[in-house]
């Protein structure tokens, strides 16, 4: 009985990921559409440059607060809500959050949008000796700043509805922005002086919408509150209290890429771009499996730390680890055999030069060095969070953020744009291992039976892997002579093969679907 229930909580479990999985894969491959929208309309020069930058600081924000501290502070406190109290106490909790949340960012974007020059400098100084390129980052970052406030808000909302297991909503969301930037890139550009401009109104217009789509579906779990002020309010005071130190613990990994952009814009033109374009590139693995594996298990953790369910807890915490290792194992070595013929399938075309796909490959190779550490840390980090547990997290935090900041200045000198993705990476193994051996240290996470021969099939299944894409792969020159529908086809082939490869591999020793499903070790 204790085995059939188990394999039913992991088959939920599984099954949320795909939902979230298979909404976050369309949401990225438009990103990967969008992306090769405006490689191809505006390249990689001074006015890419200026967009990327300009987007890139509501990002940040967004990221570190709404969907990293924010969130990870928010969703157990809600969740113990939600276990121990009744509605009326749930609607008030959301009204003071939401309120207390919004008033905050209101604040914060009129001044930024008032100050956008010195922020344009704080974030990007190395504009600063290009007057037109800064004035242009400038001047978008005051339309896209307000994006800040409405996908924060968009996000609030997206927690509360995978809080209540509807992941479906929050996943699609962002789909919205990417069609809405294709659109503005195609239709509206040409009205525009510069036409690169209109991307800057599409990120504003996309946070709108973004918003008021969510707003129905809270009001269907009847959730749908008046904001209301509440600094004081004892549960706010709760998540203010965990989001502060988490600020560091969960997002230590954008404040690394943060870095790498104030750095980059010391260097030459296309080097944001570069670096933006590959990392666009490694997050859609991490995006696709790390951050929807994580957005599933967290209210979970939640609620099985709330009901003293340690046996479960690590049970969640190792499945989740080995998804991410059976995902990121492939899809990091693909993306450092294929970097090239990727780029060029995706960006070579219009104003996105061969030599744009050089400098952008070698910061790609960089990057995906670190993805199986980046997904690690999106999984291993909710098993702090869900215990209210930010303490940790911030002094690994820190470490390797320090880290991180030594490493840039020494490898950017040698290896410029490549070596900022390379430090990046390097520093996310190490916040991986702390995190890690945190867990084994508290005796909160133990790992199951069965890592040893788990661990070997991995490798022997990617080392085929490895063989067959390089017998595949043909020499750049071949891929640069291609139309894009022969791109396409190799680069699909090259993929599905070494993907049938990968998993045939496994499935001849031994490894079958229900060990998805189970808690490994349990047969």
């Amino acid at each position: 009985m204790k085995q059939e229930i188990t394999g039913q909580k992991q088959k939920g479990l599984l099954r949320s990921t795909g939902i979230v999985s298979v909404f976050t894969l369309m949401s990225r491959v438009l990103g990967l559409v969008r992306d090769v929208v405006v490689a191809n309309m505006f390249g990689a020069g001074a006015g890419a440059d200026a967009f990327f930058v300009a987007f890139k600081i509501p990002n940040f924000f967004r990221r570190l607060f709404a969907e990293g501290a924010f969130s990870q502070a928010f969703v157990p406190v809600l969740s113990e809500y939600r276990a121990q109290r009744d509605l009326a106490e749930v609607r008030l909790l959301i009204s003071y959050t939401s309120g207390t949340l919004g008033g905050v960012l209101i604040a914060g974007t009129i001044f930024c949008v008032v100050f956008a020059p010195a922020v344009t400098y704080l974030f990007a100084p190395g504009f600063h000796d290009t007057q037109g390129k800064f004035d242009l980052a400038a001047d978008m970052l005051r339309l896209t700043f307000p994006y800040l406030l409405l996908i924060s808000l968009t996000a609030f909302l997206g927690s509360i509805l995978n809080s209540y297991g509807k992941f479906a909503i929050p996943a699609f969301t962002p789909v919205i922005l990417n069609i809405v930037l294709i659109s503005f890139a195609i239709f509206i550009s040409p009205l525009m002086d510069p036409p690169i401009l209109s991307l800057a109104w599409g990120v504003l217009a996309s946070g709108v919408i973004q918003l008021v789509f969510q707003m129905p579906f809270i009001k269907q779990v009847n959730l749908l509150v008046r904001p209301s002020w509440g600094w004081s309010d004892p549960g706010v005071k709760r998540i203010l209290a965990l989001m502060v130190p988490a600020l560091f613990g969960v997002s230590v990994a954008q404040i690394n890429l943060l870095l790498d952009t104030v750095l980059a814009s010391f260097l030459e033109n296309g080097s944001i771009s570069w670096l933006y374009y590959s990392d666009r590139l490694m997050e859609l693995p991490l995006g696709v499996f790390g951050i929807a594996i994580a957005t599933v298990i967290l209210p979970s953790l939640s609620r099985k730390h709330s009901t003293k369910s340690s046996e479960s807890f690590s049970g969640t915490l190792d499945w989740a680890v080995r998804m991410v290792l059976l995902i990121g194992l492939p899809a990091s070595l693909a993306l450092v055999l294929l970097a090239k013929p990727m780029l060029i399938t995706l960006f070579q075309y219009g104003e996105f030069a061969p030599s744009d796909v050089d400098k952008a490959s070698m910061s790609l190779q960089a990057y995906s060095l670190g993805l199986l550490a980046f997904m690690v840390i999106k999984v291993l980090a909710p098993g702090y969070f869900a215990r209210q547990d930010t303490k940790t997290p911030v002094s690994v935090g820190i470490k390797a953020l320090v880290v991180n900041m030594v490493l840039n200045l020494a490898l950017i000198i040698p290896l410029a744009h490549v070596g900022l993705a390379l430090a990046t990476s390097l520093s996310a193994a190490l916040n991986a291992a702390l995190l890690y051996l945190g867990l084994r240290k508290e005796g909160v996470y133990q790992p199951q039976a069965g890592w040893a021969i788990y661990l070997l099939r991995l490798a022997a299944a990617a080392g085929l892997m490895i063989a067959l894409i390089l017998w595949m792969d043909r020499d750049v020159s071949e891929w640069l002579s291609w139309g894009w529908e022969e791109r396409v086809w190799q680069l699909a082939q090259v993929v599905v093969l070494g993907l049938l490869s990968y998993v045939g591999t496994l499935l001849i020793l031994g490894m079958r679907p229900r060990d998805l499903l189970t808690k490994p070790g349990i047969d």
